[in-house]
């Protein structure tokens, strides 16, 4: 797998939310200087190679990060809660997952195998280039083979 294209279809993939506000989710497969909130982004991974011989197949951890703004508390911690819900049109797990692909077809546009949003984590106030924000992480799992 190419770690450049995985990040910047996972960030694609994300971008296709619809927000429960008047608003749009930014998303950009590495971690920004700044964000403009609310924002998605894909930042450190860990790869586990050689999961099958001869390079056939690594697994990626990937963690990424959405970031909302802090006008308003309670708003803010709502949208954040409808991004990480497990279903819904804001579901960031439903629309990453949308990109896995038909049945026997390569996920995010061929970029991997196969992947699954494992879990949430690190639901706290996240401080970005000396701006803070409500945030947490999604943890995904990828598969795909070891280029």
């Amino acid at each position: 797998m190419q770690m450049s294209a995985v990040r910047t279809a996972v960030a694609e993939a994300a971008s296709t939310v619809v927000l429960p506000v008047d608003a749009v989710l930014t998303c950009t497969g590495y971690t920004p200087d700044a964000v403009l909130e609310p924002h998605f982004f894909c930042g450190e991974y860990s790869v586990e190679f050689d999961r099958s011989m001869r390079r056939g197949m690594d697994t990626v951890e990937l963690t990424c990060r959405v970031l909302v703004g802090l006008a308003d508390d309670e708003n803010a911690q709502r949208l954040l809660d409808a991004l990480l819900s497990g279903a819904g049109s804001a579901s960031l797990k439903g629309a990453i997952e949308a990109a896995r692909g038909a049945p026997g077809q390569p996920a995010l546009g061929g970029a991997a195998d196969d992947l699954h949003v494992m879990r949430v984590q690190g639901y706290r106030w996240y401080e970005h280039q000396g701006a803070q924000y409500i945030g947490a992480e999604l943890i995904i799992k990828i598969i795909g083979k070891g280029d």
